[in-house]
């Protein structure tokens, strides 16, 4: 019961949050619709996927350890970044823009042809497929440490995203919600780098 309730209370949440994006989402910096190549585009399309593994990795974690306090972080983050990203994909709809793009992704950073870092990383900091799997084979405190180390290096990289597009993007809230994002992932930083020390871990080098 108590899974379902969650579900339920998430998807009427990102209701709310889908009908205010549609509301606001003209409100400040440029009244102009944004073109499919520009950077408002571009990060919303890929935060969107990038947003969506550290959603999935949350999960993982949440079947693979008893510990209150990394079910409750890995909760919070999938909740975060579920809500953001629709808000993410109602902007593209709202401005009548695909929500995939044929030309490389980071394109809208200048960083369209930067190097995978393995099987499934798309982009700065997103873990690889086998980096999931791993995950998914893991429990307990073992699970926790790879979790914390594997969303602090997703943190990082989506932060770096999300100063690109407070620098780039010409959508007042748009740049906001990035902004937003760059405060908040931080504040996770310094919390994960806090929960690593208690289990005598440390973030990857």
């Amino acid at each position: 019961m108590q899974a379902g309730w969650i579900t339920g209370t998430a998807a009427a949440a990102l209701v709310a949050v889908g009908a205010l994006t549609y509301a606001v989402a003209g409100d400040g910096g440029s009244s102009a619709t944004p073109s499919a190549d520009s950077a408002d585009a571009g990060f919303a399309r890929d935060m969107a996927v990038h947003h969506q593994q550290a959603v999935e990795m949350s999960y993982i974690v949440r079947d693979r350890t008893e510990d209150e306090e990394v079910r409750r972080l890995a909760y919070d983050i999938a909740q975060t970044q579920a809500n953001q990203r629709g808000m993410l994909l109602g902007w593209l709809d709202m401005w009548g823009l695909p929500k995939v793009s044929a030309d490389p992704v980071m394109s809208w950073m200048d960083m369209g042809d930067m190097p995978s870092e393995g099987e499934g990383s798309l982009m700065p900091g997103m873990a690889t497929d086998a980096e999931m799997e791993k995950l998914g084979r893991l429990s307990g405190r073992q699970a926790e440490i790879y979790f914390l180390r594997l969303m602090t290096d997703h943190h990082k990289g989506g932060i770096h995203m999300a100063e690109g597009c407070v620098e780039r993007c010409t959508v007042g809230v748009e740049k906001q919600l990035a902004q937003g994002m760059v405060d908040a992932q931080q504040s996770e930083i310094d919390l994960m780098a806090r929960m690593m020390r208690e289990r005598g871990a440390s973030p990857r080098a």
